[in-house]
């Protein structure tokens, strides 16, 4: 009974600190395949113009979809354009905003798919981020051109 109320309690307390949670625990990530389960701390979501929330395995495979989505709208990969997208800081784990996050460049950690962005909610976090695990650049969301997220995926 402890067990179990424990569990909820943590489970509470996620959903009240704003962090992304897997909704499937199935689910995979419809660029790279990868089962989101394994990388909670790097979950990003969109949700679509339709309501329906669609989960990520990182920040360089949100912004693939979002950054072609008619194409994945053709494919069927959605049902609709997408009205707002979210990342965790990587730090504190709080949902945010994509496009009031910063995200780090060129650092040692690596993501679920090689090479890609990791986000936060602040410059500070990500400098602080940065001094231990170094990094090329912090980037606002404006940044985040296609030329770069085909960089990252090479």
């Amino acid at each position: 009974m402890k067990k179990i109320v424990l569990a909820l309690v943590i489970f509470s307390l996620s959903l009240w600190a704003g962090e992304i949670v897997s909704v499937d625990k199935n689910a995979s990530d419809m660029v790279y395949n990868l089962p989101l389960k394994n990388h909670p701390k790097w979950l990003c979501e969109a949700t679509l113009k339709s309501g329906k929330k669609v989960q990520f395995v990182s920040v360089k495979s949100m912004m693939q979809v979002y950054q072609q989505s008619s194409y994945f709208i053709k494919h069927h990969f959605i049902d609709s354009n997408i009205s707002a997208i979210y990342v965790q800081d990587f730090i504190s784990g709080r949902k945010v905003e994509a496009s009031k996050a910063h995200y780090l460049f060129g650092s040692r950690m690596i993501g679920p798919h090689g090479d890609d962005l990791i986000p936060f909610e602040n410059e500070a976090n990500a400098k602080l981020f940065m001094m231990k695990n170094g990094g090329t650049k912090i980037l606002p969301f404006e940044k985040l051109s296609k030329g770069l997220i085909r960089y990252l995926d090479m």
